[in-house]
């Protein structure tokens, strides 16, 4: 079932476009722009036709209910962490989800994704997530669920909260351990210079890497950036905010979408946004 579930996930291209509206299970005011009203939110993407749309337990079945068959797949999101607060927490941790994988199985979902954090001088974070891939593994090969690991580099900001660390030497060993720990699909950072990204690729030893798209960018640094992550290699990408909190979400989904199935250019991408 592993294979049938991904084959949801993943277009005819080979590629996948997943639409993260999971931001409100961070506990952070400024990720839920865009999403307050999460029942229209789902509902405005899904009609744009992305792959899949990633979503924490408690809002998965607000897509499970829309009707027909052609609605996008669910990853389901199984951990919270609390790392991107400003001011930061003073404790801070990454816990799962109660038997995640049973979730996933009765949201119907195609994928289930967790995070593998490295933060600065947080050891038990890191150690967290990793018993947290480690416990989701097994349950994932018994239930023939996809596995999608999340490494995330993260640095020390000034003002409060983590942010992305783009240094590539830093990205390739967390790539590496999120194959290792056995990741289906690895969803991993775009790094500082887009062009050295086929070594992601190849890091991650033929495993399907989607690029997270972090914070909020201009139409035309998203899109350049897509196109040229495209280019080096990545099967796809995973971005948020950069959808959700557009002013056309569902023509950037669909300019995203050309880009990633059908090799389109910036400029033709450019006119489904508008």
């Amino acid at each position: 079932m592993k294979s049938a579930r991904l084959n949801r996930l993943f277009g005819v291209s080979g590629n996948c476009f997943d639409v993260a509206i999971d931001h409100g299970m961070f506990n952070e005011r400024t990720f839920l722009a865009g999403i307050e009203n999460m029942k229209t939110a789902i509902e405005v993407i899904a009609q744009a036709a992305p792959d899949a749309i990633q979503l924490p337990p408690g809002t998965a079945p607000l897509l499970q209910a829309i009707p027909g068959k052609q609605r996008p797949a669910l990853v389901l999101r199984t951990d919270i962490a609390n790392i991107y607060g400003n001011p930061l927490p003073s404790q801070l941790f990454s816990e799962m989800i109660d038997r995640a994988v049973e979730q996933g199985v009765a949201l119907d979902a195609a994928c289930v994704v967790v995070n593998l954090l490295m933060l600065p001088d947080q050891p038990e974070v890191y150690r967290a997530c990793v018993r947290n891939v480690n416990s989701l593994k097994r349950e994932c090969e018994i239930y023939g669920m996809p596995l999608m690991v999340e490494p995330l580099v993260m640095q020390d900001n000034s003002k409060g909260a983590y942010m992305v660390d783009g240094a590539i030497d830093k990205i390739l060993p967390l790539v590496r351990q999120a194959a290792e720990l056995g990741a289906d699909i690895i969803k991993a950072d775009p790094c500082d210079n887009v062009e050295e990204y086929h070594r992601v690729v190849e890091i991650a030893q033929g495993l399907p890497v989607l690029v997270r798209g972090g914070g909020r960018v201009s139409d035309q640094e998203i899109l350049i950036r897509t196109k040229q992550l495209m280019e080096q290699g990545a099967r796809g990408i995973v971005y948020g905010r950069n959808v959700i909190q557009h002013n056309n979400p569902g023509g950037m989904t669909r300019a995203l979408m050309a880009i990633v199935h059908d090799k389109a250019s910036v400029e033709q991408a450019s006119l489904h946004v508008g």
